[in-house]
């Protein structure tokens, strides 16, 4: 569907680039069977690792723009995966933030009549005032979960659409292996789902023992759901996570190691914020690396013992979101932690009980 003269252009963007890449090449081609000339349509790469690459995108998008068409009639073009539009160090900067405003001033010029332009872009920081003009302006989507506390949820309705588009239903026990074993890894779900399709024929049901037999295990070594909801202090939701571990036939040991590297992190921030006070954000950990990083000699690399080998944003966003737990607790938890990992060297066959017990123990 073309973009209506009340919407200059069409802006398609969110978290997954897969999502986006995906549903922008559909509305591509929605749009090319009406521009059939395939001079009147060009791509034009958005990805860009430095700003010099992101003016050379914008310029050649600017060109392709304002280029007539050889034959007459309307042009098509696709500003494609787009990456400097992110909460990113290229996408931070002034000369990124100036590139962006130009931008907006050559997609206000445009007249939909003689071009049609669609713009993927993931990632996106919806906090940017350019995202904010393109959710007014354009014909606008928003691809995938807003944030990662959906991000499960999104990828459960991801493999059902799929699955129902292809004319075949997913058991709910085999969707709950299927995202235990692709993780958050989305082109992988969707190409599992058209693979165990294929298996079953349309019309059937994919079971879980097609999962079984069929789906790797991409996600081993991504704990990210059940350590996301043990630090948020949900009781039941890390216990749920934790039976979609073990369902998965995970190991015990790998998840104590993520959720321990998680709690040395907050150990620090904690440390660096009273009780009571307010959690330190991106900022405020870039001025303490400046004051405390020189305690850290010799652990330059990304490592969870170093609070300031980690991506500034993530760890301000890592402190804002967090139980404001005070530093004994956290303390208790990494002896508790400990413990349980000890426990599972005495118990190696009731991995699932002791991980279950240390759940009970610190969020009770």
């Amino acid at each position: 569907m073309a973009a209506s003269p009340e919407a200059p252009f069409i802006f398609i963007c969110g978290a997954d680039d897969f999502l986006v890449g995906r549903l922008g090449r559909a509305r591509y081609d929605e749009l090319a069977a009406e521009i059939t000339d395939e001079f009147s349509r060009e791509t034009i790469a958005g990805f860009a690792n430095n700003v010099d690459e992101v003016e050379t995108a914008i310029a050649r998008f600017r060109d392709a723009v304002q280029t007539v068409s050889m034959f007459g009639g309307r042009r098509l073009v696709w500003f494609k995966d787009v990456s400097f539009l992110s909460d990113s160090r290229t996408g931070n900067t002034e000369s990124t933030k100036t590139a962006v405003e130009h931008l907006q001033t050559i997609l206000e010029g445009v007249n939909p009549a003689d071009v049609a332009i669609l713009i993927t872009a993931a990632p996106i920081d919806r906090r940017k005032s350019f995202f904010k003009w393109c959710e007014k302006t354009a014909d606008y989507t928003f691809v995938g979960a807003a944030n990662a506390e959906d991000a499960a949820e999104a990828l459960a309705v991801t493999a059902l659409a799929e699955a129902k588009a292809l004319g075949v239903t997913l058991e709910r026990d085999a969707l709950s292996l299927l995202l235990a074993r692709s993780g958050a890894n989305t082109r992988f779900l969707v190409s599992e789902v058209n693979k165990l399709a294929a298996h079953a024929d349309s019309g059937k049901t994919i079971t879980e023992a097609d999962v079984e037999e069929l789906t790797p295990n991409l996600a081993e070594g991504d704990f990210f759901e059940a350590t996301e909801r043990f630090f948020r202090g949900d009781l039941r939701g890390t216990l749920a996570a934790f039976d979609r571990h073990f369902f998965a036939g995970e190991s015990a040991r790998p998840l104590l190691a993520s959720m321990q590297n998680r709690n040395r992190l907050l150990i620090q921030l904690r440390a660096l914020a009273p009780q009571g006070g307010r959690a330190p954000d991106k900022f405020a950990i870039e001025r303490a690396a400046t004051a405390y990083g020189k305690h850290f000699v010799g652990a330059g690399e990304k490592n969870a013992a170093n609070l300031f080998s980690q991506n500034a944003w993530y760890v301000g966003k890592l402190a804002a979101g967090a139980k404001a737990w005070p530093l004994k607790h956290h303390v208790d938890m990494q002896l508790a932690l400990a413990e349980a990992f000890e426990a599972i060297l005495a118990r190696p066959k009731e991995e699932a009980a002791v991980m279950r017990e240390l759940a009970v123990k610190c969020l009770s």
